[in-house]
């Protein structure tokens, strides 16, 4: 079987399994996020925190609660990490160094699990278990809670009340991100992925010494990872690891993991507004885009120029012989156009086109499907943009889901899409015009602005992945690619939720014959059109310096 074969086949299967998977899981979402009934131990929870979950929040109350729930989990791993050196169960691994512990703690809750350490040589037990792997569940479930709170908004009318936050992030958690991690680890441990609290372990030869490796909970860790869009590997390899990604299959599964939630959560807010046809929309915008990438991605990658790559296949170079270049193509686009960061492959080794490829795919927003909750509701931001653009062309008030998109949502909405550019291309800026920064670089010209630019579109983002090359455990990369994760989750969720009570607050408008049907596949197409040309209009210059300059200079 020629490899191009092997790699369209993979994504056949994929796309059958989440289409299978899409309309349960959906629909189960939404029953979670509607139900007013409370199961014991999330009521045991709610006495522990002291939050009321049949208490309705308006945008201001639920944005706070999140920002300090947030800002607790931060503190809260940064001790864990300062205090490594003292805790039983650390392997013997010192405490982390302060600007390292910052940058990691607000990664973690962040969604982004940006990693400036090797995970093996790091990071003990009781970090990795106890506190990656706890902020891995809870911050999908802030992504998601926001998510509904905006869903919210467009489905309620004249009310500003969003839900309740607490409720919200304990049912994401206990309801749907739990047992669906409990069924996948057992899947990755029959796939051989290691699930274990052993040490460290001297093994074979290396160039005249010996080899050390880690145990680790990693299959209960790696499944919420790539569920979670988080991202963080256990090993510094990521999901290239053979103990955290051993086979063809448990590979094509994480990338299914990947993509299930962001996906399945067109379904939920479909059912949720009352209108799945609306869904079937935003899932059909998502698909394109994502279909589309991962087409150009196997394109790039399999093309072949000299006989090097025609006898590998493909542009084999850092790529696991054991996946290939169409399974590590498709991982590839499935973490850079979702808040994952999980590699299977070293991406500052991928073509020059493939590499601008994953950097315009998060430079999107990471929307197709983008990360847990923080992709629909990136989605459904720029779907009310595409709807203002109508209405200027037509001279007609912009509606959306029955909602009149007036001036104080489209300033909230404006100020969504310029907060992460803003961080990307400033801080990009500036560290390119010192020296410092610079001197991290591996590589200089168009593959050395390539990787300052992918880190910090990688921050900005919540994705997490990395270009590699680029030295980024230093105080000033730690420092501010931290500054950028933290400003990147946070800031846009400020304006998310005041838009969810300003939508939530109106009265609905009913539909006449010029109202413009975003259920239907005209309004699909304008709204791809809108978000391949605002990104296009706003990265495009850093774009040419770094990846489109590499690419058409090989």
């Amino acid at each position: 079987m020629s490899p191009v074969l092997a790699g369209v086949l993979q994504l056949l299967a994929l796309v059958a399994a989440l289409a299978l998977a899409y309309r349960p899981l959906g629909e189960y979402m939404a029953r979670v996020y509607s139900s007013e009934r409370h199961y014991a131990p999330e009521k045991w929870m709610y006495k522990a925190i002291g939050a009321n979950p049949a208490a309705q929040m308006r945008w201001p109350a639920y944005l706070r609660a999140v920002l300090s729930f947030s800002a607790v989990s931060v503190l809260f791993l940064y001790g864990l990490q300062r205090l490594q050196g003292v805790l039983p169960g650390s392997l013997g691994f010192s405490s982390v160094k302060p600007d390292q512990a910052f940058n990691t703690a607000v990664s973690f809750v962040a969604n982004t699990n940006w990693q400036s350490y090797s995970g093996e040589q790091a990071m003990g037990h009781v970090v990795q278990t106890g506190g990656l792997a706890v902020q891995n569940f809870v911050s999908a479930a802030v992504g998601m809670a926001v998510a509904v709170a905006l869903v919210r908004g467009l489905a309620r009318s004249r009310t500003g009340e969003l839900g309740n936050f607490w409720a919200d992030l304990v049912r994401g958690t206990v309801r749907i991100l739990l047992p669906l991690s409990v069924v996948g680890a057992l899947v990755l441990v029959a796939c051989g992925v290691i699930q274990n609290f052993s040490g460290i372990h001297e093994v074979g030869q290396f160039l005249g010494g010996t080899q050390q490796w880690n145990g680790g909970a990693v299959a209960s860790q790696e499944v919420i990872k790539e569920l979670g869009t988080n991202g963080g590997g256990y090993f510094n390899a990521n999901s290239a690891h053979p103990f955290e990604n051993p086979t063809p299959f448990s590979n094509l599964f994480e990338i299914f993991l990947i993509l299930l939630i962001p996906f399945s959560m067109t379904r939920t807010f479909g059912r949720m507004a009352g209108s799945v046809r609306q869904g079937y929309a935003i899932l059909a915008t998502m698909a394109t885009i994502w279909l589309g990438f991962t087409a150009l991605m196997m394109w790039t990658e399999f093309a072949h120029h000299g006989p090097a790559l025609q006898l590998a296949g493909g542009a084999m170079e850092g790529k696991e012989t054991r996946f290939g270049v169409g399974a590590s193509a498709i991982f590839s686009v499935a973490t850079t156009l979702t808040s994952t960061g999980a590699v299977n492959s070293f991406h500052s080794s991928y073509t020059g086109l493939g590499g601008g490829i994953q950097m315009l795919g998060m430079q999107l927003g990471e929307i197709a499907p983008g990360g847990v909750g923080s992709g629909l509701y990136g989605m459904l931001i720029m779907a009310i943009i595409a709807v203002f653009i109508a209405g200027l062309m037509v001279g007609r008030t912009p509606e959306y889901l029955g909602k009149k998109i007036g001036t104080r949502e489209i300033k909230l909405a404006a100020c969504y899409i310029l907060i992460t550019p803003a961080l990307v291309l400033g801080f990009t800026a500036v560290a390119m015009a010192l020296s410092g920064p610079r001197a991290s670089m591996a590589n200089s010209g168009a593959h050395g602005f390539s990787e300052i630019l992918y880190a910090y579109t990688s921050g900005a983002n919540n994705n997490g992945s990395a270009f590699a090359g680029l030295s980024a455990d230093t105080p000033w990369f730690n420092t501010t690619i931290g500054l950028a994760m933290l400003l990147g989750r946070f800031l846009p969720m400020v304006f998310v939720l005041a838009l969810a009570g300003s939508l939530a607050e109106q009265r609905p408008v009913p539909a006449t014959v010029g109202t413009l049907r975003t259920e239907k596949p005209l309004f699909t197409g304008l709204l791809v059109g809108t978000i391949i040309i605002i990104t296009g209009l706003t990265y495009f210059p850093a774009l040419a310096l770094g990846p489109l300059a590499e690419g058409l200079a090989s």
